[in-house]
């Protein structure tokens, strides 16, 4: 089956990927709209609401040697969602360091079909919940960009700490999952520990070239309705990109890979225990408008590598707006 993993974050809530792993569909940890640009950095204390709306396309399901699968060669399936969010930010200081929490649950239909002997069917309803909890802490200075009446740009290295849990609370129908590839929720539970890393160097081009990138581990519980479980996964998700005043400009993609085998009732999956990789490549354009503490974001990434997975393309849009 397939997944798109959903995530987002703006300074510390902006992006996307899609991408999609092994035959039990799991979905990976991160905020809706993925983890591209200023992916190290939480914004200034407050607290921050937003939405992404999502689309992707699953087209190609491959094997272990990336080669189309002939009984799924008919196979193509669609996802459109929307997702609210909010993160936070309290106006306190750990270890030199800030603190910071957001959290996302998706709506969306999911349309399409596996096997050319079945009919398209679709399925709406809610996704699986995703929260997340972050430390990051910045060694550089703050300065103003050169361009009048755009944000204020960190200069140097930022790093970062955060465990996100993916819950299966999405509607789910193991059944429908099976013949149909549908599923909205995947049933199981996702922990994953996460580190990232954000440099912004001084100006060159414009206001500054970025260099981003956030690795998470992702991990699995069995779904208790097929006792499947899925290996632990690796997902390095990157960006470089340039600041010009308002405008963030760049190249983004992720890169995943299972570390473990896929296991049904203890057993692994045969031949090569469903071990995906995915390699996505895009890209993001950011806007600031500090006039009403909002953000705006787009993002758009398309398969270039696959095993045991689906190539697929997919696009979103991302706002993130200060409330307090």
């Amino acid at each position: 089956m397939w997944s798109i993993r959903f995530l987002l974050a703006a300074a510390f809530i902006c992006c996307i990927s899609s991408s999609v792993f092994a035959v039990e569909g799991s979905t990976a940890a991160g905020p809706i709209g993925g983890t591209d640009i200023r992916s190290a950095q939480l914004p200034p204390p407050g607290l921050y609401a937003g939405g992404v709306l999502f689309g992707a396309t699953a087209f190609d399901f491959v094997d272990g040697s990336g080669k189309t699968i002939p009984a799924l060669s008919e196979a193509h399936l669609e996802r459109k969602l929307v997702a609210p969010f909010f993160g936070y930010v309290p106006d306190v200081q750990v270890l030199g360091g800030s603190i910071g929490l957001i959290g996302t649950i998706p709506y969306g239909t999911e349309c399409g079909r596996l096997f050319i002997t079945t009919p398209s069917r679709c399925q709406t309803g809610f996704g699986d919940a995703y929260v997340e909890v972050d430390w990051s802490r910045s060694f550089g200075t703050l300065r103003p960009s050169k361009f009048p009446g755009a944000y204020p740009i960190f200069q140097g290295l930022t790093i970062m700490f955060g465990f996100g849990v993916v819950f299966p609370t999405g509607k789910y129908d193991a059944q429908l999952a099976a013949i149909q590839g549908l599923t909205v929720g995947n049933n199981i539970y996702d922990f994953a520990p996460s580190v990232a890393f954000t440099y912004m160097t001084p100006p060159i081009i414009a206001d500054g070239t970025e260099i981003s990138a956030k690795l998470y581990w992702n991990n699995y519980l069995t779904n208790p309705a097929t006792q499947y479980s899925t290996g632990s996964l690796l997902d390095l998700d990157f960006a470089i990109s340039e600041r010009i005043g308002r405008l963030q400009i760049g190249a983004a993609g992720f890169y995943a890979f299972q570390v473990a085998d896929d296991k049904q009732f203890g057993v692994t999956i045969p031949p090569d225990g469903r071990r995906a990789e995915v390699l996505e490549l895009g890209a993001v354009v950011a806007y600031g408008i500090p006039e009403l503490g909002a953000f705006l974001k787009v993002k758009a990434l398309a398969t270039v590598l696959a095993a045991n997975t689906v190539r697929s393309q997919g696009i979103d849009f991302v706002w993130v707006q200060k409330i307090r």
